[in-house]
């Protein structure tokens, strides 16, 4: 299936290049403090960002002390203003889907994606991918929509009271995966729903271990400032995992090295 390319899209850029660069967007408040609080000390690492944007974070890789950092974009139009305004001498963007990094020949200790996982159709291949890009014991951190949010094929719905005022969720669908068509800025926007049991088994098929997963939510004080996030309590907006690569050397050593039976004498 061909990658959707929405970004190079003049109207969704330019509403989507307005969301990022609101202070008291969700992805500033909530998700980008969590994918950052899983990443490992980045001193002396190569960095894969996949789906980088822009570039912000790459530039941060660098700044937190990544030897190397790599970010890869399917929109030439994002990559373009990543190299006019998040370059550097230890950075590279290049434009490259998400579903072709089969083609990067080279290793690194972390990949990270955010935001940009629920736009690819096989999440499998995806992270069998990754996984062949890592070294052993290399992280792999990355966000998406929630699952909640993806799973209604009518788009996210609210329950309201007779004042607008927002009750609860309205959940449907959940445990139907596949494509998804929204209207998101523009019509047309095709991303894919997974149940989490699909995500985490599909990690664990690829050989990864997960670390760590959150659900981020707002904290009192964002709520106080802005009480529209007081809905993110009943249904988040973002997951985050954080998995590790498997030591390969290590697990066929263990498969093939024999057995040493001891004895001990009782006296």
């Amino acid at each position: 299936m061909q990658p959707q390319n929405i970004f190079d899209n003049e109207v969704f850029f330019q509403g989507y290049k307005n969301l990022r660069e609101n202070p008291n967007s969700a992805n500033i408040l909530e998700e980008k403090p969590a994918i950052f609080s899983l990443l490992p000390d980045l001193t002396g690492k190569k960095v894969l960002d996949l789906g980088c944007g822009y570039g912000e974070n790459c530039n941060l890789f660098s700044k937190m002390g990544a030897k190397k950092v790599v970010g890869i974009d399917v929109s030439s139009k994002m990559l373009a203003i990543a190299n006019a305004e998040n370059s550097g001498d230890n950075i590279l963007y290049e434009n490259i889907c998400m579903e072709n990094i089969f083609s990067i020949n080279e290793k690194f200790d972390v990949v990270v994606s955010s935001l940009a996982i629920h736009y690819i159709h096989d999440f499998s291949k995806l992270v069998s991918n990754v996984n062949r890009l890592l070294n052993d014991y290399g992280i792999f951190v990355f966000s998406q929509e929630h699952p909640l949010t993806t799973a209604p094929k009518d788009g996210a719905n609210w329950f309201k009271n007779a004042d607008g005022s927002i009750t609860h969720y309205k959940l449907t669908d959940y445990a139907i995966n596949g494509e998804r068509t929204v209207s998101w800025l523009v019509d047309g926007i095709r991303k894919y729903h997974r149940t989490f049991s699909s995500i985490i088994n599909a990690l664990i098929d690829a050989d990864f271990t997960i670390k760590k997963m959150l659900e981020p939510v707002p904290t009192k004080e964002i709520i106080a400032r802005d009480p529209s996030f007081a809905k993110d309590l009943h249904k988040p907006n973002f997951l985050v995992i954080k998995a590790e690569r498997n030591n390969k050397n290590i697990e066929k050593f263990s498969a093939t090295a024999p057995t040493i039976i001891t004895q001990r004498t009782i006296l």
